[in-house]
């Protein structure tokens, strides 16, 4: 058994049914990819559009590509006729360029809204006022080609739980606070990756993103 379908059973074995796992497989090669594709994993999750068109180009179509790293607006339209969800999408500007593209393919692309909860400077998204002015926005109405699932973030590259944890808890309240605003019908809040999945989830994730725990280190 290979030691990628193992920690792939030892993750799934310790996530709650509500919780969907994002297999972050960028920079590893498709053969990687493939023992976790027969261990039973769908869902992928890329940086580089690049290279998650040339894997999407060689393995089954069953599979569900995210897109998880920061998104330049110029290469949305290589993903746009196959890329299931987007997941950091910070500006109106790229939502509408994701729009354009997913009506080029006839398409509905979804998307999640990333927001800015870590006290680093290199991190992207939206604050919580950016984030209602963009959905309570007339531009944003006109949007019939994208749908946004939900919200996504990325705690402080830290050792320090306790702040971990109230980046998580921060962004679970965003996410409450537009549920009951009810303009758009949220799903999915994706946070947690390979060090701090658990403390997502019990801070409300039912997304995570796990990459070096699967696939080894980079």
């Amino acid at each position: 058994m290979s030691s990628i379908k193992q920690n792939l059973t030892s993750i799934k074995s310790k996530l709650p049914e509500h919780v969907t796992l994002v297999a972050v497989s960028k920079t590893k090669p498709v053969s990687d990819l493939m023992q976790a594709y027969e261990a039973g994993q769908r869902i992928f999750g890329e940086n580089k559009i690049q290279e998650m068109t040339e894997k999407w180009e060689q393995m089954p179509k069953d599979i569900q590509w995210h897109m998880i790293g920061h998104v330049q607006s110029n290469k949305v339209k290589f993903m746009a006729p196959y890329v299931t969800l987007i997941h950091g999408v910070d500006s109106l500007k790229l939502l509408q360029e994701i729009n354009k593209q997913a009506l080029k393919n006839n398409r509905i692309i979804d998307c999640l809204l990333q927001i800015y909860i870590a006290e680093e400077e290199s991190k992207f998204g939206l604050d919580e006022n950016e984030l209602n002015e963009l959905l309570t926005s007339a531009e944003f109405k006109e949007l019939k080609n994208i749908r946004i699932l939900g919200l996504m973030g990325m705690a402080t590259f830290t050792e320090d739980q306790n702040q971990i944890k109230k980046e998580f808890t921060h962004l679970k309240s965003i996410f409450d606070s537009i549920q009951k605003l009810q303009i758009v019908d949220l799903k999915t809040i994706s946070m947690g990756m390979s060090g701090d999945y658990q403390l997502a989830i019990e801070c409300g994730s039912t997304m995570v993103r796990i990459g070096s725990s699967i696939f080894g280190g980079r």
